[in-house]
């Protein structure tokens, strides 16, 4: 409140102590301090974030690239503007027509030579169906009628450049002229006429050496034919037809005559309308023939030598256009004609694009026949000669020269890592930018045209010679397309460096040509006499330095180049002024399109036409794994000719054509290197784990030895879309074929264990562990080949009752399959429960068909009578013998059956008897287990549920909670599973009792009577059972352990199913039939106890070992007894032996009458609950 009811005026009076001003001072360091903490805090995250921003790019990884090629947004007309109207004009026109042939030339190569050259890829001979070539040619019709288009107007451009020029230069004294000429020459528009006429030239190269093109043209035609006899059959118009057919034929005329130059250069360049004369007009004629010189002049000094740039491109269109002049002038300096010829001893082909060759000779001489007549046939032969000895001194010097490239661009490298890492002196900037134009252009882009020129003519020549190369040279050939892709990378990892030098370097060379063109200027305005010749020059240097003041675009470089056509006349250069402007200018061209042309230059896709040399390369890399890391130059060249396919036209889509060459390659890299790395490296690996084995001699001085641990410290190669990763690629097939093997011989685990540890210890490769059981495996042989095998199965397994395990018999492994109910619940859970009841149905039916064979044996007359005899013997003896069925007894039947005979393999009919009952039995064990593993199962299953006797009701707490429809069939779903799963897990099926009920009313019927004899033949049964065990025990000791076994418990399965069967067990009973046979082994063992006592006292020691053994042998055969007792003792419980068939009967109609009178009393409790419900 004070401070408003102070007076204004003193404001103006405080005094000024200029604290004020230091508190801003203050303020504002702190500010600044602020800034820079802040700015160094930024770099630190910029740099935690990315360790290499800036630095190195990688060619592989980067989704983004730089480009550096100026846009010009300007248009040539706003360019173009100084006060000299006429000048701006003819300036104007010319330029716009570069420009014009600048674009046809650019759609030229990249859509019209990629469209014809890859006509007919990506098809294999084997592959294509009669009629494919007819359908491809189709889809090629609308690229083909494109192509005539662009002929045409590629005819239309040539006539007006022809015209426009002509127009300049008149020879009629009397006409006005447009500016004056004398000294003027538009060297820039008739290098850029040559190279319109160079394409022209290359599409008729192309199609004249298409033979599959020209080949399904000539199929198509032929269809046309069919198809004009019968149009309806084909659906087309016949009207239609007509036309099509003329607009075929005028296709073919116009582009597959390889007429495409000659009709260009044969047109009616003089206008019949009284407009432009050309044949006529002498001054031009020389204008015409002065450029070509002064063209050819450039290029013969430079072509062939080191410092080479662009000039084979230019010669070929100084060719096109001397054949050009001849056409319209019809003049021929024999002179001329004869120093283009002898070019060829330098150069003897030229690639005009791909694998495209072409030979100056030929053409000159076909084209020019008039003059080639004049020359002697000798020197033409030579010509020829020559290129055959270019070749084979190529060949010859080809190691030689990589080895030189090597060397130089890997210095080259080093220049350029130095160069682009050291920070620019700002007090020698000028020097410094000019080191590193030169480092860019005169070494980097100079090498990479020379090695590019090496590689595409030799490998064209060869191939248009038919000459087959020496593995040397592909690999020569090979080496030097490495390098050229290290060059391409070099610029591209220093990308950020290169950006920032080339716009300075580019400044600077503009800097340069501008002080160059004031002096000029200053010279012309100092001269006082006016002319329009000299105000021509002047607006050109004006026009020359306002375009230069600008970014360095192509269409600004290309007006200063014209420009200065006009501008250099009339001495307003010195000699020694002009010359280094031209290098400035040519210095700006290449810097100005650095990438670009090195991209071009460095571009392999002619590879592709090459690509038979890939697996003599791969197998150079496998062998000299030295320098792996060349693969990814390698695949880099090969991914070159990507672009070029997308332009295919005659498949359904390119992505066709690019999937057979991805595919073709990959099959070659497979079969060359990675399937011989997997195969050598688990070669190695298995002799150094097996090298107690004394295999063969691997001393690495006298076998020598390659290092393939190499190619594992390899990024991985990018290919297409995809990268492939040979350490990943080995890995994944020693993992698969450890894994593969250990499966098939578990016995070996350790061995492949020891290979997976040496794998990861000597090359470096994480292995996946196996983690297979080295012992057994749970899931063993499935329930479903069980069941189908029955038969199959209880003859080859054997069955232990106590561990409930199945053992195979033999095997030719080194291992048993055994099958636990493990296995069986594990099979159960793949298939459900539904297979139990199955699996029962199929032991019935093959109980049902031993059942058969067993009533057979026991009908037959031999064995009847026998058992009948031994039955009356038995009931006489018994009283004397304490109710004890005799062991002689059963001895003797034994022998008895011997003597009926005996198989090939030594069995008695008791034998074979035996088996069978086994076999019974076994089929039983397997319902058992069966039974068990259900229970396994389900109790497994049911684990989860907390409480089984209280499990709550699901569906009933859904409809309280009101939800969806499907959430209440979930929920009963749910209901059925628990229910079913508590049922089974706490009774499962009595599947014995099935089984003793569906068979017993059979086996008991009067007709089979003669069954119940089985009981007396169990005695000599398991007396040839317990033989038969023990001399499988034996062999288990033994080496051959054929026929070796510890357990066959499916007998005594077999014979208390029989028997319940029978209602048979008081009958065996009554026999106390073990009881007789210990007693007698006992009786045995003390007498052989006592005499053994008798003759320790006479010291007869053989004697004694006898005694020793017999006691043993008695020994084993008790042992052996009392196990077959217990077993059946066991398996008589599963049977209930308890109680015969009338006592079962008994139980049986008691529980029925239970159930009734339970079920009376609950219709009385319901009835008497109703009326509380209501």
């Amino acid at each position: 409140m004070a401070v408003e009811t102070l007076s204004p005026d003193w404001e103006f009076d405080r005094v000024d102590d200029g604290s004020q001003k230091i508190h801003a001072e203050v303020q504002l360091k702190n500010y600044g301090k602020f800034l820079e903490e802040y700015t160094s805090q930024l770099r630190r995250i910029e740099d935690a974030l990315d360790d290499s921003i800036g630095d190195v790019w990688d060619f592989n990884l980067d989704p983004i690239a730089l480009k550096l090629l100026p846009y010009e947004q300007s248009s040539l007309l706003e360019l173009i503007k100084t006060e000299n109207k006429v000048l701006n004009k003819v300036i104007t026109v010319y330029a716009a027509l570069c420009c014009e042939i600048k674009k046809l030339k650019y759609e030229a190569e990249t859509k019209f030579y990629n469209g014809l050259l890859f006509y007919g890829e990506g098809a294999t001979d084997s592959s294509m169906v009669e009629g494919d070539c007819q359908i491809q040619m189709g889809r090629f019709i609308s690229f083909l009628q494109e192509l005539s288009c662009f002929v045409t107007r590629c005819y239309e451009v040539v006539m007006n450049v022809v015209h426009q020029l002509a127009a300049l230069y008149i020879s009629n004294k009397i006409a006005p002229k447009i500016i004056e000429t004398t000294g003027v020459h538009f060297q820039t528009m008739y290098e850029h006429l040559g190279e319109l006429l160079t394409v022209l030239l290359t599409l008729d190269e192309i199609i004249d050496n298409h033979i599959t093109l020209k080949d399904h043209w000539t199929m198509y035609k032929r269809l046309l034919k069919s198809v004009h006899h019968n149009p309806s059959k084909f659906g087309i118009q016949e009207e239609k037809l007509k036309p099509f057919e003329k607009f075929l034929l005028k296709l073919e005329g116009q582009l597959l005559d390889g007429m495409i130059f000659q009709a260009c250069i044969e047109q009616q360049f003089d206008s019949l309308n009284g407009g432009v004369s050309v044949s006529k007009n002498s001054t031009f004629a020389e204008e015409f023939a002065h450029s070509i010189r002064s063209i050819f002049a450039n290029v013969e000094a430079r072509l062939g030598e080191p410092s080479e740039i662009d000039q084979r491109d230019k010669y070929v269109g100084v060719c096109g256009l001397f054949v050009l002049h001849f056409q319209i002038f019809r003049t021929v300096d024999k002179k001329f004609y004869k120093s283009l010829l002898d070019i060829c001893k330098k150069v003897p082909a030229i690639t005009l694009t791909a694998n495209i060759i072409w030979f100056p000779d030929n053409f000159l001489i076909q084209k020019i026949p008039a003059a080639a007549k004049l020359l002697d046939k000798k020197s033409l032969q030579a010509i020829k000669i020559h290129r055959d000895t270019f070749l084979q001194q190529k060949a010859q010097s080809l190691t030689k020269d990589v080895q030189s490239y090597y060397v130089f661009v890997s210095s080259w490298m080093m220049k350029m890592e130095s160069i682009l890492s050291k920070e620019q002196r700002m007090d020698k900037f000028a020097e410094d930018l000019t080191s590193r134009c030169n480092v860019f252009i005169q070494v980097g882009f100079l090498y990479a045209y020379s090695i590019s020129t090496i590689i595409k003519t030799t490998m064209n020549l060869y191939m248009s010679m038919q000459k087959p190369m020496t593995k040397t040279s592909v690999k020569a050939l090979c080496r030097l397309v490495e390098l050229l892709k290290a060059i391409e990378h070099m610029f591209y990892r220093r990308s950020m460096v290169v950006a920032d030098s080339v716009s300075h370097i580019t400044q600077h060379l503009q800097h340069q040509a501008l002080n160059s063109i004031s002096v000029a200027k200053k010279r012309v305005i100092s001269d006082k006499k006016y002319s329009e010749q000299r105000l021509d020059v002047l607006s050109a240097l004006v026009l020359a330095e306002n375009t230069l003041n600008g970014p360095s675009t192509k269409q600004r470089r290309l007006i200063v180049s014209l420009a200065l056509s006009v501008g250099t006349q009339m001495k307003t250069f010195k000699d020694e002024e002009l010359f280094p402007l031209q290098v400035v200018m040519k210095k700006l061209d290449l810097i100005s399109e650095l990438r670009e042309r090195v991209q071009t230059q460095c571009d392999c896709c002619f590879l592709y036409w090459h690509r038979a040399v890939f697996p003599i390369y791969l197998d150079d890399v496998y062998e000299n794994a030295v320098d792996a890391a060349r693969l990814h130059y390698m695949f880099s060249a090969l991914r070159d000719c990507v672009p070029a396919m997308m332009h295919a036209r005659h498949l359904e889509s390119c992505e066709m054509l690019l999937d057979c060459y991805d595919k073709e390659i990959t099959e070659i890299l497979n079969e060359h290197l990675l399937d011989k790395l997997c195969k050598e490296i688990e070669k190695d690996l298995r002799l150094s784990v097996h090298t107690h084995l004394k295999l063969d001699d691997r001393n690495p001085f006298k076998v020598g030895m390659k290092d393939l641990a190499l190619f594992f410290s390899l990024n991985p190669i990018r290919f297409f879309n995809r990268f492939i990763d040979i350490r990943a690629y080995v890995t994944h097939y020693l993992d698969k074929t450890f894994y593969n093997l250990t499966t098939v011989a578990l016995h070996d685990w350790a061995t492949y264990s020891e290979m997976r540890n040496l794998a990861t210890q000597r090359y470096g490769l994480v292995m996946t562990e196996a983690h297979l059981p080295s012992q057994t495996l749970e899931q063993g042989l499935d329930v479903l080949e069980i069941m189908r095998n029955i038969h199959i199965f209880v003859s080859r397994y054997l069955y232990n009752l106590n561990n409930q395990i199945f053992i195979e018999r033999t095997s030719n492994n080194k291992h048993l399959n055994t099958i636990n109910i493990r296995h069986i619940a594990n099979s159960i859970r793949t298939h459900g429960t539904g297979i139990m009841n199955t699996t029962v149905n199929f032991t019935y039916q093959f109980l049902k068909k031993k059942f058969y064979i067993f009533s057979q044996f026991m009908y037959d007359e031999h064995i009847k009578s026998r058992l009948i005899k031994d039955i009356r013997f038995f009931r006489e003896i018994k009283d004397q013998n304490d109710h004890k069925y005799p062991f002689e007894r059963a001895e003797k039947f034994n022998r008895g059956i011997r003597k009926l005979g005996i198989t090939p393999e030594g069995q008695s009919y008791l034998d074979q008897f035996r088996q069978l009952i086994s076999q019974i039995g076994n089929a039983m064990g397997y319902v058992r287990m069966i039974r068990s593993g259900g229970l396994h199962c389900s109790s497994n299953a049911i684990r989860f549920v907390p409480d089984l006797e209280d499990i709550v009701n699901f569906e009933e707490l859904v409809k309280e909670e009101g939800l969806a429809e499907e959430t209440l069939k979930a929920a009963r779903h749910l209901d059925s599973v628990l229910s079913d799963h508590t049922r089974n897990s706490a009774e499962g099926t009595e599947y014995f009792k099935m089984l003793v009920d569906v068979f017993a009313p059979e086996f008991r019927r009067p007709k089979n009577i003669h069954l119940r004899n089985f009981y007396i033949i169990v005695p000599p049964l398991t007396l040839n059972f317990v033989e038969h065990s023990i001399s499988c025990k034996e062999k288990l000791n033994k080496k051959n352990k054929i026929g070796a076994a510890f357990t066959d418990d499916g007998f005594a399965m077999g014979v208390a199913y029989i028997l319940k069967l029978l209602d048979q067990y008081q009958e065996f009973d009554s026999l106390h039939w073990f009881q007789s046979v210990r007693e007698k082994y006992l009786k045995e063992m003390r007498a052989v106890a006592k005499q053994q006592n008798v003759q320790s006292t006479s010291q007869d020691e053989k004697l004694l070992q006898t005694m020793n053994l017999t006691q043993k042998r008695l020994d084993v055969y008790l042992q052996e007894f009392e196990l077959l007792y217990f077993s059946l003792s066991s398996a008589r419980i599963f049977f209930r032996a308890d109680k015969t068939a009338a006592e079962e009967n008994q139980e049986k109609k008691e529980k029925e009458e239970e159930t009734k009178t339970s079920n009376g009393d609950l219709s009385d409790s319901t009835v008497s609950a109703d009326p509380v419900v209501k």
